[in-house]
């Protein structure tokens, strides 16, 4: 905390403290004491303080009425608010504190019940309910407001600067100021979080359609980048404030720092690799996979991903979803790569790829898709369930054969293969595979003959005797014919199209096997 000033430091004499997490409470409950603050404290805060040896003053010596309703009451009263909320600049507030023979607070140290904690572990909704605190917001609130006044420490993470201010004299305004910001954010991210669960999981609010009627979320600036997208534009990477960590709260081993646009890439070669359950690595740029493949280990998967596209991997960046090993961390050396990022590091992986420079190595938790999924437009949100690749129509077994010969065991699991894959690429989509890996890609067209095209000319001889994938359907026969003319032996598309029987058709006529899904994805 900065320290702009000595002067409006405010004393600290009295000490209301009131906590779940009790991380640290001891340490700081004796160097209070050793300050000559006097401790006011509530329920198991106080019984802990004074196990340890400590004076401390019950908060219903304090009101002179118990604590009720299993601890649901204990600081809603006016000798613990009406000290809390004085200011003690003002002498009407002075006035009448000693007209009510209440003494007013220089320090508030609480924070909530573990609400949040409690519903991630899938408590039933009672157990969630009793988890919602009531006094403790109310408090700190307070505090917050009257930090001209009182000042409020909300997490174990602050008693250092507490020690040091009870060292120096109490806090400066500034700092006082500071933590009541802290504390504000401390309760929006709690009741956004109750109010969100409240409307999703105890009532329905969102009339039949499974959406809420409001949805609210909190998140920290974790730092500061470099610049934007480009370099005239501003950036920040914020963290969700409800704990998922993800691709935010990476670890970086080596490295520069993360551009904003490492991070869109990472996210985007993420989607792509955690897709499959076998061995994957996607490598991707600008938001487009350039090789996606499986192997029978992270390294086999790695060389086939990059012999997709070996041009646009330069300067690409990697997703695998499985610990990187030192085979493949020496194939990774060989190329220019700005991010590499994975669930974690075999021995030996980490040295050969700390080699170059500038490589920004990540050490992530496996992706975790979650069950909706958002996009920001000019003034409002877009929310829909995410696009999920273990359904009915992801798996052969649920395909419809409209054209050729059914497919025999390797063809069939190439088009697995490609059907899983093309969702991670952006529309219209086109994917060429052979051994569960991509050969030849086209994407972001807005046609789909000029994806089919770019497919094809990026695989050359590879769409001899390959499978396609195309995340939505054909409109024409003309992207068919494109890629059966280059060699393309089997397509897996979802149909729906009014000229589907001339796409079938065009199957039949190069004696072609085709698949319809009954479901697209367009990623957009």
């Amino acid at each position: 905390m900065t320290e702009p000033s000595t002067a409006d430091r405010m004393p600290i004499r009295r000490a209301l403290v009131s906590v779940y997490d009790k991380t640290g409470l001891v340490d700081l409950g004796r160097a209070l004491v050793a300050a000559r603050v006097e401790i006011v404290s509530t329920g198991s805060t106080a019984a802990t303080l004074a196990g340890a040896g400590l004076p401390v003053t019950q908060v219903e010596e304090l009101t002179g009425f118990p604590e009720c309703l299993d601890g649901r009451v204990k600081t809603l009263h006016p000798k613990v608010h009406a000290g809390l909320l004085a200011d003690v600049r003002l002498p009407a507030h002075r006035d009448q504190l000693a007209e009510l023979g209440i003494a007013p607070f220089e320090l508030l140290i609480s924070n909530l019940y573990p609400f949040t904690a409690t519903v991630a572990s899938g408590a039933r909704p009672a157990e969630c309910i009793e988890q919602i605190d009531i006094g403790g917001p109310a408090m700190v609130r307070g505090a917050a407001k009257n930090h001209a006044s009182v000042a409020v420490v909300t997490s174990p993470a602050q008693y250092p600067d507490l020690l040091t201010a009870l060292q120096a004299g109490g806090f400066t305004l500034a700092q006082r100021q500071a933590l009541a910001a802290a504390a504000y954010v401390h309760t929006a991210t709690y009741d956004v979080a109750v109010a969100s669960w409240m409307g999703s999981v105890v009532t329905d609010t969102s009339g039949g359609t499974g959406f809420p009627a409001w949805v609210g979320g909190t998140w920290n600036k974790a730092t500061g980048l470099r610049y934007g997208e480009n370099p005239h534009q501003a950036a920040a990477l914020y963290r969700n404030a409800a704990g998922h960590r993800g691709l935010a709260g990476a670890e970086q081993l080596h490295g520069k720092e993360m551009s904003y646009n490492n991070y869109v890439d990472a996210d985007a070669a993420r989607r792509s690799s955690y897709d499959f359950a076998a061995p994957a690595v996607a490598i991707v740029k600008h938001a487009n996979p350039c090789g996606i493949a499986v192997g029978a280990d992270i390294a086999a998967a790695h060389r086939k991903a990059h012999a997709c596209d070996p041009v646009s991997a330069y300067g690409g960046v990697i997703a695998a979803n499985r610990p990187v090993s030192e085979e493949m961390a020496r194939q990774v050396a060989e190329v220019f790569t700005e991010v590499i990022v994975a669930p974690g590091y075999e021995a030996g992986a980490v040295e050969l790829l700390s080699a170059k420079k500038n490589l920004r190595i990540l050490v992530v938790e496996p992706h975790a898709a979650g069950q909706v999924e958002t996009r920001r437009i000019d003034g409002g949100l877009l929310m829909q369930t995410a696009d999920a690749v273990d359904a009915d129509h992801d798996r052969a077994a649920g395909w419809r054969l409209v054209a050729g010969e059914a497919a025999d065991p390797d063809v069939l699991a190439d088009l697995e293969f490609a059907w899983r894959a093309i969702r991670g690429v952006k529309s219209n989509a086109i994917l060429l595979a052979s051994e569960a890996a991509s050969v030849g890609i086209g994407m972001g067209q807005v046609n789909r003959v000029d994806s089919c095209r770019l497919a094809v000319t990026r695989a050359g001889h590879r769409a001899w005797g390959s499978v396609a994938a195309s995340d939505a359907f054909f409109p024409f026969d003309d992207g068919p014919r494109i890629l059966f003319d280059a060699g393309v032996r089997a397509i897996v598309q979802p149909g729906g199209s009014v000229r589907d029987e001339d796409v079938i058709a065009a199957a039949k006529l190069a004696g072609a096997t085709m698949y319809f899904t009954g479901a697209r994805h367009f990623f957009h």
